[in-house]
């Protein structure tokens, strides 16, 4: 793919729009399904938005779910932090809940970044306009994960008394809580730095609260990528959900 010179937002936002448009094409074109097709979908992204990043920003590391560590990122100042297809399994069984994150890391903190949901047609980046938060309905909306919701997100769902919306993608469920759909996205017991470098630097470019489920800053480009809990929220709930999470824990 080539690219006319960018700044690292419209970057981010290019490369996850044109990886979004391939995975689309991708399950469109057919000749394979289920894990087979999830395979294809990683694979193939990855080796767009990876290609890209070493002719626009050949002096960046690059921290991918789908490709082997390189550690020298670690003394690295700037590393993009790569999920080319965030909900493997939604997108192989034809669900729309999933998405393509591309974030970049500077000095450990997540600055840019750029969430594409490729079936709703939509981009969030770092660098878009905010018109404001919208007014907080009558019951507080929580998204959770479709598939590992782990028991402190009952727990303060019910304390809440907040619904619980089932969702795939860890970038579909921050965009939800961006876009107004919830209020709230809260996980914990497992993932990885590139399941969340892009939803939080535009999360926190948005305004939104985000951070650990013990309400300290998310941090990236460790030697062990692995960010096992997050909080995404609106601002005024923050120190509520942070309360009761150490209540239940």
């Amino acid at each position: 793919m080539e690219l006319r010179p960018l700044g690292d937002a419209a970057l981010a936002r290019e490369l996850a729009v044109q990886a979004g448009a391939l995975l689309l094409a991708i399950r469109t074109r057919g000749g394979v399904t289920g894990a087979a097709l999830g395979a294809r979908g990683d694979r193939e992204a990855d080796d767009l938005i990876l290609a890209a990043l070493r002719v626009a920003r050949p002096d960046d590391f690059i921290l991918s779910e789908e490709t082997t560590d390189d550690r020298r990122r670690c003394s690295a100042s700037r590393v993009w932090v790569i999920d080319p297809l965030d909900g493997t399994r939604d997108y192989a069984d034809g669900l729309d809940d999933w998405a393509v994150h591309v974030g970049l890391a500077i000095d450990g903190e997540p600055r840019i970044g750029a969430v594409a949901l490729p079936t709703l047609g939509r981009v969030f980046a770092s660098d878009d306009p905010q018109p404001g938060l919208a007014p907080l309905t009558d019951r507080l909306r929580m998204v959770a994960s479709r598939t590992r919701c782990p028991p402190v997100v009952h727990g303060v769902a019910n304390a809440l008394d907040a619904e619980v919306i089932s969702m795939g993608s860890a970038g579909a469920k921050a965009m939800a809580v961006l876009d107004g759909r919830a209020d709230i996205y809260l996980h914990a017991g497992g993932q990885y730095e590139w399941d969340s470098c892009a939803p939080v630097a535009v999360a926190l470019a948005a305004g939104l609260h985000a951070s650990r489920i013990d309400g300290t800053p998310l941090r990236y480009n460790r030697e062990d990528p692995l960010l096992p809990d997050l909080l995404i929220c609106r601002p005024e709930l923050a120190a509520r959900v942070l309360a009761l999470v150490a209540q239940l824990g």
